[in-house]
């Protein structure tokens, strides 16, 4: 399988460290803005090709797939663009920054057949699998979540602290993980959504602090707050209050509400999500199959996002 990376930023590197540990992956071309940085990303990943030009990628008969995580505003043209070459894909979490956008991103996946799939991490994380799976058999049940998404952002920076050419959004970007990630545990849809944001940042033009409210229609609920305004600690910590249990899951590590390590060691091939979530793109292509995390399987949470958006934008 041969897979294209385009965007060799903090998360794109991940994505090369995870593919290094699936066999019969040949990353193939490494894309970015800069030439100089996917020239240097490619000799250290010992990637025999570099370029600044995504259709010059397309093109190549040797290119099976491609990941993309370019800037969001470019996903929805680049994951069109590419299933349009008769390219695999793998988007980088959002699909979009517009349910416009999202619903011709699954139209074009649904016509040209190829897989198309978006990276919802939390779904492969070993943390959220453990719960998830005692939740399909009948062993949990969630009856709240509550989630905290808190970065240090006041300028615009990347995770590394590089800047970034683009800006970054809480709605679209960082509470899809969850809006997604708590139907996908619940369930069932989400049947109710509310939302409430800070100020907009005068330099970036984005709103730095968010509140997020979601329930469906038998009651669970989850509440969500997000900033780029926490001056530590940094990251998500998604606490599940159970019928059986109460768990806190950050990432790939989880603990009891009593601070008790699980062991999800077992849970998986690989205690590393992003690779759990490659293998699962990869596996996907082999077996001509829908991934978890299919552009068709996540669009109600970018339809939840539109309406989240839309009551934002009336409050004003």
């Amino acid at each position: 399988m041969r897979i294209a990376l385009a965007g060799a930023g903090a998360f794109g590197t991940k994505h090369l460290d995870a593919l290094a540990r699936i066999d019969g992956v040949e990353v193939v071309s490494v894309v970015s803005r800069r030439a100089e940085q996917a020239e240097e990303v490619a000799r250290t990943y010992g990637v025999a090709h570099a370029t600044t030009d995504l259709s010059e990628v397309l093109a190549r008969d040797d290119v099976d797939a491609v990941i993309l995580c370019t800037p969001t505003q470019q996903h929805a043209a680049q994951a069109i663009a590419t299933m349009r070459a008769g390219k695999h894909v793998q988007v980088e979490i959002p699909l979009a920054d517009s349910l416009a956008d999202a619903l011709e991103v699954a139209r074009v996946a649904d016509e040209s057949g190829r897989v198309c799939m978006v990276g919802h991490t939390r779904r492969f994380n070993p943390s959220h699998q453990w719960v998830h799976r005692r939740v399909v058999a009948g062993e949990l049940r969630v009856l709240q979540m509550d989630v905290q998404t808190y970065f240090f952002r006041r300028t615009n920076a990347n995770a590394l602290g590089q800047p970034r050419s683009w800006t970054d959004h809480l709605l679209w970007h960082h509470a899809a993980h969850t809006v997604d990630l708590f139907a996908y545990q619940a369930g069932e849809p989400v049947s109710v959504a509310h939302a409430l944001a800070g100020p907009v940042h005068p330099e970036l033009g984005i709103a730095m602090d968010m509140s997020v409210q979601l329930a469906t229609a038998s009651g669970q609920i989850c509440t969500l707050s997000l900033s780029f305004n926490n001056d530590g600690p940094l990251g998500t910590f998604f606490r599940y209050i159970c019928d059986e249990g109460t768990y806190v899951a950050r990432y790939d590590e989880l603990r009891t509400g009593r601070d008790e390590v699980v062991d999800v060691s077992g849970v998986d091939v690989s205690t590393d999500g992003i690779e759990l979530q490659d293998r699962e793109f990869v596996t996907a292509m082999r077996e001509g199959r829908a991934p978890s995390s299919s552009v068709r399987d996540v669009l109600s949470c970018y339809t939840v996002l539109a309406d989240l958006e839309r009551e934002l934008d009336e409050r004003g």
